[in-house]
């Protein structure tokens, strides 16, 4: 029968030497570069002790953040739920009451906000949907653990604190930094300075 390239080989069986029998060469290779890789640097670390240099647009753990004056951000719209590919986000929201102008920046606010970590993939896409800019993905890496439900992360693990806020400077745009110096806006005035406005004041 033809073939039907010009690269076959006749292949034929050599018979092996008494050395080769014994498989010790092929063993001192081996061993060979198992001990060349003691003298090489390590790709690895000692984690947690060190850590390596995370990139400034890496998407980790979320937070939900706060504004100028302490008071949440997220006013349960929904948007970021229904941006969840993987359906990974439930809220319940509740309307705020007179006197907790200082906890809720809008007039309604998430009550109950929960992310199933299991779930998620850490796309990003609830941070593009938030029209608020109330639920961002840090730097921070979610830690593992043995327990399924431990990964429903709520409100007492996303928000972040007040005496500590988390710094986002790194994952905005300097177009994005400079809106926010406009404080015209409806988007970037506290309930304070639209109460102002309310009562002609400036």
């Amino acid at each position: 029968m033809q073939a039907l390239t010009n690269r076959s080989k006749v292949v034929s069986k050599k018979e092996m030497t008494f050395v080769e029998k014994l498989y010790l060469p092929a063993i001192f290779g081996g061993l060979m570069i198992t001990v060349s890789h003691f003298f090489r640097k390590k790709p690895t670390i000692k984690y947690p002790e060190q850590k390596r240099e995370i990139a400034g647009v890496f998407r980790g753990q979320h937070v939900l953040k706060r504004d100028e004056i302490g008071a949440e951000r997220c006013t349960a719209c929904g948007l970021c739920a229904v941006a969840c590919p993987a359906e990974a986000i439930t809220m319940t929201a509740a309307e705020r009451q007179p006197g907790e102008e200082g906890l809720y920046r809008e007039e309604k606010y998430a009550a109950k906000y929960e992310i199933n970590m299991l779930r998620c993939i850490f796309c990003g896409d609830c941070e593009e949907a938030c029209p608020k800019e109330a639920i961002f993905l840090t730097d921070r890496i979610v830690q593992a653990d043995y327990k399924r439900n431990i990964f429903v992360y709520g409100k007492d693990l996303l928000v972040e604190p007040k005496d500590n806020p988390i710094d986002l400077s790194k994952r905005q745009t300097p177009e994005v930094k400079e809106f926010k110096h406009h404080t015209e806006y409806q988007h970037n005035q506290t309930f304070d300075k639209k109460q102002k406005i309310k009562a002609g004041g400036h």
